[in-house]
C-alpha cells in the first residue's frame, strides 16, 4: 500500500488538525479534499487533435472570398527580400 508523505510541516498539520475535528485519518481528510477538488474542476477534457482544432478554427476564421485578381509575383518575392528581382 502506498503512503502519503507531506513534507511540508504546516501542511501536514494543516492535514492533522482537520482530520481531528471530522473525526477521520490524515489520508481520508486529504482523500476527500482532493475529491472536492476534483469535482470542482469538473470532467477530464480530452485533448484536440490537431486535425480537429484546424478545423474548428477554419470554420470559426473562415478565408476571405476569392477576388478573382492575379498575383503580383514580383512583388510578392521583392516583399520578402528576394535578391534577384531589382527594387520598383
Amino acid at each position: 500500500m502506498a503512503s502519503l508523505y507531506i513534507k511540508d510541516g504546516e501542511t501536514a498539520a494543516l492535514a492533522a488538525r482537520v482530520a481531528a475535528r471530522m473525526g477521520i485519518s490524515k489520508t481520508e481528510a486529504v482523500r476527500s479534499a482532493l475529491q472536492k477538488v476534483e469535482a470542482e474542476l469538473g470532467p477530464e477534457q480530452v485533448p484536440q487533435s490537431t486535425v480537429e482544432w484546424l478545423m474548428n478554427f477554419r470554420r470559426d476564421n473562415p478565408l476571405p472570398p476569392p477576388t478573382g485578381l492575379k498575383a503580383d509575383k514580383a512583388f510578392f518575392d521583392w516583399l520578402s527580400g528576394e535578391e534577384d528581382v531589382p527594387d520598383a
